[in-house]
């Protein structure tokens, strides 16, 4: 098992003062953006990929998972992207997402998923990597495990996983629709996130009503209940990658951190959470 760091969160940076950075707060290597406005840009992902890779390889970090903006065969530069990963020992790559909408059109939605997948199934057994859904909460068809279990049934889980995030499933089913959903993808988990949320109230005034909006808290604070996410994670034999999402910025965020703050509370999550994962015997 190895703990990285989204690169996303580090983007100021170059690759390998982002690689330096995330090193010393104690992680082994980068999930790596590979999409439009990340650290590699698809088109430059023949030349920038070995690049990177070389780069992190001489500080002793890894670059175990790709994030991509791939939904599709049709994605630009996808087939690319899957060849040079599998070049590199780069074994999982995150997809993009599909849109849900709008109400009542689920099932098309779906047939033209599939269709898609269908697709990305064969281009991925031909280039020998592993592409995951994401579980993300809100406006995607991902945002349900039992979905994205829907999606991936019947398939094959070395060419097709799941990237199980426990603050997305838990914003979508917070008593036991995460655990649940953990079990409906339980053989296609590949991947796992780091981040958690909690619910935050807004009063208008003109009205009386409440809105209510998820934003991301560190770790130890938020509605994950993280031992026991871990123990039904061990059950299933998990040993992946785990990449920390610190969102510590921006409007989702409980606080709007700078650099150097994001570092020093993603290290503290990192610390509070790997007892976590060793009690839960896993790494």
């Amino acid at each position: 098992m190895q703990f990285v760091m989204f690169s996303k969160h580090l983007q100021e940076l170059s690759i390998v003062e982002a690689a330096r950075r995330a090193q010393a707060i104690g992680f082994e290597g980068l999930d790596l953006t590979v999409r439009e406005g990340g650290h590699i840009a698809p088109e430059d992902a023949r030349t920038q990929l070995p690049e990177a890779k070389r780069a992190l390889a001489d500080l002793g970090m890894d670059i175990p998972m790709l994030t991509t903006n791939i939904s599709s065969t049709e994605s630009p530069h996808a087939e690319e992207i899957m060849t040079m990963a599998q070049s590199l020992g780069i074994a999982n790559l995150k997809l993009g997402y599909w849109p849900y909408r709008p109400f009542g059109s689920i099932h098309a939605q779906l047939d033209d998923v599939r269709r898609k997948l269908d697709g990305l199934e064969k281009l991925a057994g031909e280039t020998g990597v592993r592409l995951c859904i994401h579980t993300h909460s809100g406006n995607t068809l991902s945002a349900v495990e039992a979905v994205v279990y829907l999606l991936l049934k019947d398939r094959d889980p070395r060419r097709l996983g799941a990237y199980v995030d426990p603050m997305h499933m838990t914003v979508e089913g917070g008593k036991s629709g995460w655990q649940q959903g953990l079990d409906l993808v339980q053989d296609y988990i590949a991947l796992m996130s780091v981040k958690s949320a909690g619910w935050f109230r807004t009063d208008n005034p003109e009205t009386g009503e409440a809105t209510w909006q998820a934003k991301l808290v560190p770790v130890q604070q938020g509605t994950v209940r993280w031992r026991e996410f871990l123990s039904c994670m061990q059950q299933v034999g998990f040993e992946g990658t785990v990449s920390f999402h610190s969102e510590y910025q921006g409007g989702s965020s409980w606080r709007d951190l700078t650099l150097d703050e994001l570092l020093e509370q993603t290290q503290a999550d990192l610390a509070y959470l790997r007892p976590l994962f060793a009690a839960a015997g896993l790494g």
